[in-house]
């Protein structure tokens, strides 16, 4: 009976120990949380919910598949890889919430990783690299990568990590030579006569661009069913607000497509929209959005009072590089 008691003891222990190396085990101490769960996604899909425990403290263990994944709190993310057997610690402190990521336990080497890339990504200077040569900007961007390669290389990372960083960067630097492209053809546009539109104002009739002639004029071409055009309403209502006085018009055009041109008259209302609220004729397709290039949205143009595009490709109300040009402008 002791034989078959310490044998049937070491099977259990056997069984917590298989059980345990597949599963994921992950904890988390946040100063300053934005919340009491903490969300584990892929993508839109919420994969695991932490809910905060006795002092603050975040900690489950839960099956997951192997790979890249994205730890939410409230409204801030960072990316994660995660696969079970993993046993990860995080500290951080929410009010920097970036800066002070810190990994622990098995798993923490790679998620440091993840952690570094997006504080060395922070410091890049995109903007003076986008307004360079395309030389310039080749030499840099392929120098980024490469540096970036030799680091995972160099490292003794996960295998399956290093061939998934590798796929991701190669289509980072393809979305970023794009990128550079289109900004290059759009501001081919800037100081040239800006093409005009004709298009159905929400208060009636029609306007078009020569309407607007000897004011400023600051479009925003949207939808209603995109996430991050909504997201810049109340930034664009403080902008005309604070610029109500001066000679500059604020134009909304919608690329909704035609059968909901009702909706976007709802939402207009229900949202009391400011400034000039138009439908374009045909969506994606209308001669305007096709004449900048439009293929993703929101996008905003800034034009002045002669009808020449200041620029093709302005900066969003959310962002303090609008209000310092329209100051300069509308002094």
């Amino acid at each position: 009976m002791k034989k078959l008691g310490f044998f049937l003891f070491a099977l259990i222990l056997s069984n917590i120990s298989f059980g345990q190396d597949n599963v994921m085990r992950f904890q988390a101490d946040v100063a300053n949380r934005n919340g009491d769960i903490l969300f584990i996604k892929n993508n839109a899909i919420i994969v695991k919910e932490i809910k905060v425990g006795t002092g603050g403290h975040f900690a489950s263990s839960f099956d997951i598949k192997e790979g890249m994944y994205q730890l939410y709190d409230g409204h801030e993310y960072t990316d994660l890889y995660l696969k079970n057997g993993y046993d990860l610690s995080l500290k951080m402190d929410a009010k920097e919430f970036d800066k002070t990521i810190q990994y622990s336990g098995k798993g923490a080497l790679e998620n440091n990783y993840l952690a570094d890339k997006i504080r060395v990504e922070s410091d890049f200077n995109y903007d003076e690299l986008l307004a360079s040569t395309s030389e310039y900007f080749n030499k840099k961007i392929d120098e980024k990568q490469n540096n970036a390669i030799a680091k995972l290389e160099k490292g003794s990372y996960d295998t399956n990590f290093v061939s998934l960083q590798k796929k991701a960067m190669q289509q980072e630097l393809f979305e970023m030579k794009m990128y550079f492209k289109q900004k290059q053809e759009q501001q081919k546009l800037n100081n040239t006569a800006a093409p005009s539109f004709d298009y159905v104002n929400y208060a009636g009739g029609k306007t078009k661009l020569e309407d607007l002639r000897g004011k400023y004029v600051y479009i925003d071409v949207w939808a209603t069913w995109c996430g991050p055009c909504r997201g810049e309403i109340p930034f664009l209502q403080k902008v005309e607000e604070k610029y109500k006085s001066k000679n500059i018009a604020f134009i909304s055009i919608s690329i909704d497509v035609q059968k909901d041109f009702e909706k976007w008259k709802t939402f207009v209302k229900d949202k009391s929209l400011g400034g000039i609220q138009l439908f374009a004729d045909k969506d994606w397709n209308s001669d305007f959005t096709k004449a900048f290039g439009i293929n993703s949205i929101p996008r905003f143009i800034l034009i002045d009072p002669s009808g020449k595009v200041v620029d093709a490709d302005a900066a969003r109300p959310s962002e303090n590089k609008l209000v310092e040009k329209l100051d300069s402008l509308l002094k």
